[in-house]
């Protein structure tokens, strides 16, 4: 079984369907629909004679559809609309209750899946998903956003029956977490794998040559090329894609591994080849001639200098960015075409838990984890979301003090190519591992931060609104920063009448000095000032304790807990901490 997903421009994310076509017959369904329309612009209900009329012009002119219909009768009226997978629509099914949103059809391919878990989020409903991957909690073949090519079916079933499976990859790409039947076998180093496995067993070919595959053979193609293109003014569409794809045959590559057209800045809007990169299903990235003038080149002209201001188009573009040159400047009779290979760039998420409760963790954060190979942290953040990564994901895990240790091997991770996400407590860029881990990234890696709930947020809206004008984070550990540097910002933050909010506030060999702090605040404002703390917010243990800077005492805090002292336009209305933003409470 041969199958082939789409091939979408790689710089944007998937976004979903841009078009969805909302059916129903009654008025239940109709008010679910009205749901839906009000929240997505791109849903609309479908109007014709009758339910079975309105669900055909739905297939025919929206990306996907979603019926408030019974499921067999869905069934019966698209049966026999159904052609490819490739192009035919998701469809979702909901009950009359909206008990249920189930992904009937297109459920890799279309989106349906995906589609299914929006729609039972909007309505309260349960997402009703049978693809086999998804029921075991794999990642898809055809879901990874690569297309993919040759025995999709077969080489998927073999993965979820736990058969050996070799991974053969011409360099380590960023790919999720696969089981451990799927034997990762070294890099062929830009060489083609092998035609065919002689042991007959079941491969996954990662590589952007041109291979036979067989009935036990997938091949992913990844976005590893780069095509600069030159041109005449007014260059055909059709010329264009002719040279290249003669080009590309020529060195034996494939076109779906193309990860964008290149050239100069002056062919942005030239409109040739323009269409081509629409056609293919990728950006075209345009570049000013300085620029590519200082990119070196094997064939550089001084023709097309005095044209366009710099030696080269075609190569340079291909080159910009580095890489190896696979296929020098070609040319047609207005068209010239070059295409280079890039190497593979390694991801490192740095993800934000949030506070410790699982529904503070944004969805974000959980889409990074289950797409990561990789995962690095603290021990006990990881125990948290353990339950969220895929089979196979290797967990690189250490205990307290252990800081720079996770931040290098996180880095030295995604440098070799794979796929890592390094995770913290609260927001990773709050006194937590977003800054070391960038001190040791480099350009060789792409870096997603995914921001979360920090712990002085979690407990601000445990005590009520204190922050609800300028207030100051503020660390007490001076295992990296002198007391005398925190004194100093402390004084600060007291004299500038701010809300300050204590990381890090007591331990067991800090036991002085958030007594000392306090004093500081108390020596500029009144002794009826509100003081709380929060210690393990959002978590089964969760302790709320509030006071006055006259009445607080150091004594009940630990390390586990966030300090909050209020301004002195701070007041305790209703049990609660609150700080005005117009500070109207004056005199």
């Amino acid at each position: 079984m041969t199958s082939t997903a789409p091939h979408r421009h790689r710089d944007t994310p998937d976004t979903g369907p841009h078009r969805v076509g909302l059916v129903a017959a009654t008025a239940a369904g109709r008010r679910h629909a009205r749901t839906l329309a009000a929240a997505w612009p791109h849903a609309r209900l479908v109007e014709a004679d009758g339910v079975a009329d309105a669900l055909r012009t739905a297939w025919t002119t929206c990306d996907a559809v979603v019926a408030f219909l019974a499921t067999g009768a869905v069934v019966r009226v698209v049966a026999p609309l159904l052609g490819d997978k490739r192009t035919d629509p998701a469809v979702v099914v909901v009950d009359e209750a909206a008990r249920h949103a189930v992904a009937l059809l297109g459920g890799h391919a279309g989106g349906a899946n995906t589609l299914a878990a929006e729609v039972a989020a909007l309505l309260d409903a349960r997402p009703v998903v049978t693809t086999a991957t998804d029921a075991v909690d794999l990642p898809g073949l055809d879901t990874l956003g690569w297309p993919v090519e040759g025995a999709v079916a077969a080489v998927s079933r073999a993965i979820l029956d736990g058969e050996p499976v070799r991974l053969v990859a011409d360099a380590v790409w960023p790919l999720p977490a696969l089981p451990p039947n799927v034997h990762r076998e070294p890099p062929t180093g830009g060489h083609p794998p092998a035609g065919s496995d002689p042991d007959g067993g079941y491969r996954v070919l990662v590589t952007d040559r041109v291979v036979p595959v067989d009935d036990r053979t997938v091949v992913l193609r990844p976005p590893s090329l780069v095509a600069g293109v030159g041109s005449s003014r007014g260059v055909p569409a059709a010329e264009v894609d002719a040279l290249l794809r003669r080009a590309l045959a020529d060195a034996g590559l494939s076109p779906a591994s193309l990860r964008c057209l290149a050239s100069v800045d002056v062919k942005a809007d030239e409109e040739g080849i323009r269409a081509t990169a629409d056609a293919l299903g990728v950006p075209l990235r345009t570049w000013p001639a300085a620029e590519l003038s200082a990119v070196d080149v094997p064939h550089p002209s001084e023709v097309v200098r005095a044209a366009v201001g710099t030696p080269s188009v075609a190569e340079a573009a291909a080159l910009r960015d580095g890489g190896t040159l696979l296929v020098p400047k070609t040319a047609s009779a207005m068209a010239t075409v070059a295409v280079a290979r890039h190497a593979p760039r390694g991801r490192l998420a740095i993800v934000g838990l949030g506070p410790g409760a699982a529904d503070l963790r944004t969805p974000r954060a959980v889409a990074e984890l289950r797409r990561a190979a990789v995962v690095v942290g603290l021990d006990q953040y990881v125990d948290q979301v353990r339950d969220l990564l895929r089979p196979g994901t290797r967990v690189l895990a250490s205990g307290l003090g252990a800081e720079e240790e996770r931040a290098r091997s996180a880095v030295a991770e995604a440098t070799a190519g794979h796929a890592v996400a390094l995770v913290g407590s609260g927001d990773a860029g709050v006194y937590a591992m977003a800054s070391p881990a960038l001190e040791y990234a480099d350009e060789r890696i792409d870096v997603v931060g995914v921001p979360g709930v920090t712990a002085a947020l979690a407990a601000a809206a445990l005590l009520g609104a204190p922050i609800g004008h300028d207030h100051v984070y503020l660390s007490l550990s001076d295992l990296h920063t002198p007391w005398a540097v925190i004194e100093r910002r402390v004084a600060a933050a007291a004299e500038a009448d701010l809300v300050a909010l204590l990381y890090n506030p007591r331990s067991r060999a800090r036991d002085w000095q958030l007594g000392a702090v306090l004093a500081t605040f108390a020596a500029h404002r009144p002794p009826q000032t509100p003081v709380g703390v929060v210690r393990n917010a959002s978590r089964p243990d969760e302790q709320v304790h509030l006071a006055t800077l006259a009445t607080f005492d150091p004594t009940v805090v630990d390390m586990y807990g966030l300090v909050v002292v209020g301004s002195s336009q701070t007041r305790l209305v209703g049990g609660r901490m609150v700080t005005p933003r117009g500070y109207r409470w004056r005199g």
